[in-house]
This record gives structure tokens, C-alpha cells and sequence, in this order.
């Protein structure tokens, strides 16, 4: 081919769609959509169906959305979440639509925070012969009446469409009633998973008949245990996930529910049930020993006594919470960890875990305990270093998510030991934990500083102005501290000796979270704070950064799509202007209480990030309004704007 000048030039061969495929294979979700706006053959070719299981679209009713869906007809199978859908003809027409386009390919449907009418989902409904998961939680407009699906020929047309589907929840509705409930399980005979989350569920006596559940018909007020019970009897071939979450059942109802003939479970959630005690979840443990998933968080009548029984009963289990059940302590962890099928457990805000009996049941082989992937340690506070140096060590080749967040006590050395051991880590949350410093991120020692008690040596008896001599006093030994542990302050001393790995060796790092670890500065943010597949990221509270730390970040994380940097009050206009150009798939930004940010940062972001659905900045008494309607006029995804108390309004006055 030869160009206007006579000289030859070689015209670049398309490459072949399938090796377009094969190189986007090796992407990441979020930089697969970046390679999708390259051209039409690399958009063609993210379109493989490889990349499209389970793919949700989520989008409100609007006018625009009747487009969408028309050109989502295009595709095999659809899953959709449609908020803010209502009576008006918009959201019937949008809903046609939907039945029309994609009646034969949903798999899912999810509408939150919507008000339809009945008429509206019974024209929809028998349209969706394969779907597979249907979620009408808090869809209240549809029960209140309690006619819902009360005309047989509406009952054969949406049986007939659900006759497959897998999931329903029906999670925070008030008005659920045994007759509403059983019209409509009645129309989906094959469950695999229900939610009744926060319905309101009569277990042993109803409030509006004066009487015991059971002891009269179906009641059009609300739902019974009988008819759970019954649901339960009728669908236990298929059923396998239960979901009873901030009811109220008894120790005796969920017997009842657990002694079903026949009844299988390998999930159940109860979190905040909280009259269930240790009784009843032993007589569960005996009587569903497949359960594989369980969750009785904030169930806060429950001791360490349920913890013993699900160790020795659930040999199966993988997932396990038991976060804010304060009356938990040590006791049974031990044995919980030789569990080797446990994957997942969450002690979040269980106050009396202090770490040395999850290491006991670590120690063994790695065939007879647990090979976490994810530990939540949250608001644990007298977890210290010694636990977090043995856990790094047993947990080194499988731990995946760690969070310490609000673990006090943890220093720079349990930093160390974190990058040196854990460099498969995909989130690390450690914030508040106020004593994590620059070195401990740097992987350096400290060598200016000398420890505590020398720097202090002793001075003799302390006095204070109102109460004397207060060192004669020292504090009691915490019950922990007697307990044998693996590792001993001897062997922390020489780990002290070694050299440690800076925070850039957890370098497959998508969620980090340093939110008022107050002492650090821009001389380990914007060293170690480099990932490039970093996702989710919490600066906030860090009053010593600058814009310094901000650029680098932006630079060197360009995947970013959530940034916290509230109560930051060194960030300024200069350092967004900087960063923002960096920052092209940001979609959540946080920057509350930063008093040096203007409506020039306001101007970048409208000009940088087009993509922002979340934009914090209460309190920055630099902005205003104007920029604000400015920026949301002009962002198209632009969902949540929070700005209580901008333009330096008078909080004395507001308030």
C-alpha cells in the first residue's frame, strides 16, 4: 500500500477475535471494561460469554432504562436490579418492556426500594419462564392488601412460569400473611433457598387471636411456624438455605424447624435472633450436621457452649460468624480451628478472644485444622502482637482477608509480620489501630527511639494532684495472658532482629484500609502504597498526609474505585488537580471535614471522573452550592451527593 508522499506503509491485520478473547482472559473485571472502550473488535470480544456469568445490571426506572433493556434483548441470559419502580405509567411501561425483551432470558430480578402494584408484577411475572431468582424484599405495596395472587387463573400463570425458581426473598415484609406466603410458595415448588429476614413471624402464640400458633386456620395477619413448618415439610427434597435473620424464634421453634423429617440444610442464618440460647443450637447441631454455612451473630444470649457443640457437631462447616456475641470466650475456639473444612470465621466484636486458642487449633497439621481464607478479628482488643506473629505464620499459605480494624493493641511488629508471611492477602483492614507507625509499613526498625520502659527508667513513686501515690498500683494479669502460647516474647525479640518486608510485598493487595492509624505520614504512603490492583482504599484520618500522599496514590493505583480522605485536612485543591487525571475509574469518594478542598476540586472531578456515583464532602466549608449543582447536573452516574454543611453554615445554628 503506498501513502500520498509514494512511500510504503504496512497496514496492521486485525487480529482475530478469539485471540482478542484469549488476551482478555487474563484481565481483571475492571481493566476488562477499560480494554472494552479500546475499539468495536475489543468490545465485540469482552462480549464472549466467558466473561458473562452472572453479570448484573443495576439501574433505576427512568426513561432512559426502556433503551437499555431493549438492547439487552440482544443477550442469552439477563439478571436485573431495578430500583425505584412505582405505580406510575413509567414504571408499568419499563416492567412491559422488561417481559416483552427479556421474559424468556432474566434469571434474576431484584427491585429494592420500589412501590409497584399487584398488577403491575402479575403482568410481569408469568412473562419470566427462566427465572431463577426473585427478590421482593420490603416490596410492602404488594402485601398490604393480602389479595396478592388471591384469583386462581393468576395463580396457574405464575406457577407455571415459576416452576423452576431456585431463590426467593422475601425478606422485611410486615405484611406477610399465611395466606400471601402460601399462594406464593405455592407457585414455586422447587426452592432452593429462602429468605424471611426480618418478617414478622408468629413462632408460638399469635398476638391477634389471643391463642397458640396452630390452634386456628390460616391467618390473613401474619406468618405462623406452622406454615413455615409446612412449607418446610413440602420442599425439603429441593431446600437447602434458610434465612431467618432479626425474627424472633424461640429455642423451641427452631428445634421444630430443625427436626423437620428429611430436612437437609447446609446454610442458616439467625443473626440477631436473640433469644435463642445454647440449648437450642445444640439440638440444631444434632439434627442438621451437613450445615456447611452458619451464622448466629448477635445472638447475644449465646456463650462459648454452642461454640464447643457446633465444633464437635459440623464437621462439614465452612463459613462460620459468631461477630458481637460478647458472652463468647476462648473456650471451644481450639477445637472450632481443627474444623480442616473451615474456611470463613468472623469474632468480630467478640471482647474476651484474645488469639491463643484460634493458634492451639492451628497448630496441628495441615490436614486435621482449618485452612482459612478469611478472619475477622474486629474490635477484638486484646488481640496483641504474640497472637498476630503466630497466626501469620500457621495462615501464611491460605489467608486471604484479614481484618484488625479497632484491635488496639497491634503494633509495627504485627505489621512485619503481616507483609513477611501473609503476601497473598487480597484486603487488609487495619483501621484504628493507632500504635501502626511509619517503620512498621516501611519494614524498618526504629533504631532512634528508645523502648518505653528505658526511656522512662525508674523515677521512683508518682504522684498526682487528687490521688497520691499511683505507682504503687499495678494492673491485674489478664485471664489470657496465663494461658500456654506458641510463640514467646523471646521469639518475638529476635524477630525484632530481622529484616522485615515493607508493605509493597502484599502486592496483590484490592482493598486496604489504614483509617486513623493517626500516625502515619507521606514518608510511608507514598512509598509503599503502590498497587496497581488496588481497589478500595481508607486514608482517612491521617492528619499528617498531604498532597503529596494523594498523587502517589493516584499514580500508582490507577484501578482505584473507592478513595476515603476525610478529616484530611492537609488535601487540597492543588492535589486533586494533580491526581485526578489519574484517576479515571473512581466511583466512591470521600472528602468530609477537608476544609482546604473548593469548588475548583468540584470542577476536576467533573472534568476527570465521569464515573462517580458517590461523592462525600459535609462539612468542607470551602464549597458551594452552586458547585455542587454544577457537579451533579453534569455527572450522568452520579447517584449520592452528601454536602450537610458546606459553605461554612453555622453547625450552632443548624443544629
Amino acid at each position: 500500500m503506498e501513502d500520498s508522499d509514494g512511500e510504503d506503509s504496512i497496514e496492521t491485520p486485525e487480529l482475530p477475535l478469539e485471540i482478542i478473547v484469549y488476551i482478555l482472559s487474563f484481565l481483571h473485571t475492571s481493566d476488562r471494561k477499560e480494554a472494552s472502550l479500546v475499539c468495536r473488535s475489543w468490545y465485540n470480544a469482552s462480549q464472549d460469554l466467558r466473561f458473562q456469568k452472572n453479570v448484573t445490571f443495576s439501574f433505576p426506572a427512568s426513561a432512559s432504562s426502556l433503551e437499555l433493556v431493549r438492547g439487552l434483548g440482544r443477550r442469552s441470559r439477563c439478571n436485573l436490579i431495578i430500583s425505584q419502580l412505582d405505580g406510575f405509567s413509567m414504571s408499568r411501561s419499563l416492567l412491559l418492556e422488561v417481559g416483552l425483551c427479556l421474559g424468556s432470558k432474566l434469571e434474576s430480578l431484584a427491585l429494592p426500594g420500589s412501590s409497584i402494584t399487584e398488577a403491575s408484577l402479575l403482568a410481569l411475572l408469568p412473562r419470566l419462564t427462566s427465572l431463577r431468582r426473585l427478590d421482593l424484599r420490603g416490596l410492602d405495596s404488594l402485601f398490604m392488601s393480602g389479595a396478592f395472587l388471591s384469583r386462581e387463573e393468576h395463580r396457574q400463570q405464575v406457577s407455571s412460569a415459576l416452576s423452576g425458581l431456585e431463590e426467593l426473598d422475601l425478606s422485611d415484609l410486615r405484611y406477610l400473611s399465611d395466606l400471601t406466603f402460601n399462594r406464593l410458595t405455592g407457585c414455586t415448588p422447587c426452592l432452593h433457598r429462602l429468605s424471611l429476614a426480618g418478617c414478622h413471624i408468629a413462632f408460638e402464640f399469635d398476638p391477634y387471636r389471643g391463642c397458640p400458633v396452630g390452634a386456628v386456620e390460616d391467618s390473613s395477619a401474619l406468618l405462623s411456624l406452622r406454615n413455615l413448618r409446612r412449607l418446610l415439610t413440602e420442599q425439603k427434597s429441593t431446600l437447602v438455605a434458610l434465612d431467618l435473620s432479626r425474627t424472633s424464634i424461640t429455642p423451641e421453634s427452631l428445634r421444630t424447624i430443625a427436626q423437620v423429617q428429611g430436612l437437609v440444610l447446609e446454610e442458616l442464618c439467625l443473626h440477631g435472633c436473640k433469644e435463642l440460647t445454647d440449648y437450642s443450637v445444640e439440638v440444631l447441631v444434632k439434627h442438621q450436621p451437613s450445615l456447611k454455612r452458619l451464622d448466629i451473630s448477635a445472638c447475644t444470649e449465646l456463650t462459648s457452649r454452642a461454640v464447643v457443640a457446633i465444633a464437635r457437631g459440623l464437621k462439614s462447616l465452612t463459613h462460620f460468624s459468631l461477630s458481637r456475641d460478647w458472652r463468647i470466650t476462648e473456650k471451644g475456639l481450639a477445637d472450632l480451628l481443627s474444623v480442616s473444612s473451615l474456611r470463613s470465621l468472623d469474632l468480630s466484636e467478640c471482647l474476651h478472644v484474645s488469639g491463643a486458642e484460634i493458634v492451639k487449633g492451628l497448630s496441628g497439621s495441615d490436614a486435621a485444622r482449618a485452612q482459612l481464607e478469611t478472619l475477622n478479628l474486629k474490635s477484638c482488643t486484646y488481640i496483641r502482637d504474640v497472637a498476630v506473629f503466630s497466626l501469620t505464620k500457621l495462615l501464611g499459605n491460605t489467608l486471604r482477608e484479614l481484618d484488625l480494624t479497632l484491635c488496639v493493641n497491634v503494633t509495627d511488629l504485627s505489621v512485619r509480620a503481616i507483609t513477611t508471611y501473609l503476601q497473598g492477602l487480597v484486603v487488609l483492614r487495619l483501621g484504628w489501630c493507632k500504635e501502626v507507625t511509619d517503620w512498621g509499613l516501611l519494614g524498618m526498625m526504629e533504631t532512634t527511639k528508645c523502648e518505653p520502659d528505658e526511656e522512662r527508667g525508674d523515677k521512683g513513686p508518682r504522684f498526682t494532684r487528687t490521688f497520691g501515690n499511683m505507682g504503687f498500683f499495678k494492673p491485674p494479669r489478664l485471664p489470657f495472658e496465663e494461658r500456654p502460647k506458641l510463640v514467646t516474647q523471646d521469639d518475638l525479640e529476635q524477630f525484632k532482629q530481622q529484616a522485615g518486608a515493607s508493605l509493597l510485598a502484599l502486592n496483590r493487595l484490592q482493598e486496604l484500609d489504614l483509617t486513623a492509624c493517626c500516625k502515619l505520614t507521606d514518608s510511608s504512603i507514598a512509598q509503599v502504597v503502590r498497587y496497581p490492583d488496588l481497589q478500595r482504599l481508607s486514608l482517612s484520618m491521617l492528619p499528617e498526609i498531604t498532597d503529596a500522599s494523594l498523587l502517589s496514590v493516584a499514580w500508582h493505583c490507577r484501578s482505584l474505585t473507592s478513595l476515603a480522605l476525610s478529616h484530611c485536612p492537609q488535601i487540597s485543591d492543588h492535589g486533586v488537580a494533580q491526581a485526578a487525571p489519574y484517576l479515571h475509574r473512581l466511583q466512591h469518594l470521600y472528602l468530609s471535614c477537608c476544609n482546604n478542598i473548593t469548588d475548583r476540586s468540584l470542577f476536576l472531578l467533573v472534568q476527570h471522573c465521569k464515573r462517580l456515583r458517590t461523592l462525600d464532602i459535609s462539612r468542607c466549608k470551602n464549597i458551594s452550592i452552586t458547585a455542587v449543582d454544577l457537579l451533579q447536573s453534569q455527572l450522568p452516574f452520579l447517584e449520592n451527593v452528601h454536602y450537610k454543611f458546606i459553605g461554612g453554615t453555622d453547625l450552632t445554628l443548624t443544629l
